[in-house]
């Protein structure tokens, strides 16, 4: 359980790192931190509250979808967002273009590390994520049709509000799948009983 909560943990805090890393870049960032950073450019407020405040208002529309969230979608909620303040604080503006283009690389890498870990960990999705499960589960859509529709719309959205989207957004849309696939195996949690039935590896 111990090991299990520092993963989650750490996860979330490197996807915050990870957000401010896109930021920092300036290279054009995920679709979600595109509708971000426009609400933020638009209220004025930092990107770390709007991803909190975002994710609240996420988490409300699981009632009707009649999602549970678990520790890990509420600590997804309040973590990240954070993690991405105090990220941005420690990360300054950045004029080269080839450490710009090396932050955006590192950044897609650790967010898929990131996600692989606070997955892994299972303490339920984060708010998001449990947003697209529960309309398939609740219409009977598919997760394919869903995840781009949500994307989609809260890229447009961020665009119209300012949000950064460039060779960053399309560079993480075309990658970020297969990283987290590969990492994910790496962070999974496994029951102990199943892990005690399994025989030891000789390398």
């Amino acid at each position: 359980m111990v090991r299990r909560l520092i993963q989650l943990y750490v996860g979330l805090g490197l996807y915050g790192l990870s957000t401010a890393m896109f930021i920092r870049s300036d290279l054009g960032v995920d679709p979600w931190d595109v509708f971000h950073l426009g609400v933020a450019l638009q209220l004025g407020v930092s990107i770390g509250t709007v991803i909190i405040v975002t994710g609240a208002l996420v988490l409300l529309l699981w009632i009707p979808l009649r999602q549970l969230p678990g520790l890990g979608t509420i600590s997804n909620v309040i973590c990240i967002g954070l993690a991405a303040d105090a990220s941005m604080a420690l990360i300054p503006d950045i004029a080269s273009l080839p450490i710009r283009i090396a932050l955006l690389v590192s950044g897609i890498v650790v967010n898929a590390i990131a996600t692989g870990m606070y997955i892994g960990a299972g303490f339920g999705a984060g708010p998001r994520d449990g947003l697209m499960t529960g309309m398939h589960a609740r219409f009977g859509w598919s997760i394919r049709v869903v995840r781009t529709a949500i994307e989609v719309s809260v890229l447009l959205i961020g665009c119209l509000l300012g949000g950064t989207f460039g060779v960053g957004t399309v560079l993480y849309a075309l990658t970020i799948g297969p990283l987290i696939q590969l990492c994910l195996p790496w962070f999974r949690h496994k029951p102990r009983a199943r892990a005690l039935a399994e025989p030891e590896r000789i390398v």
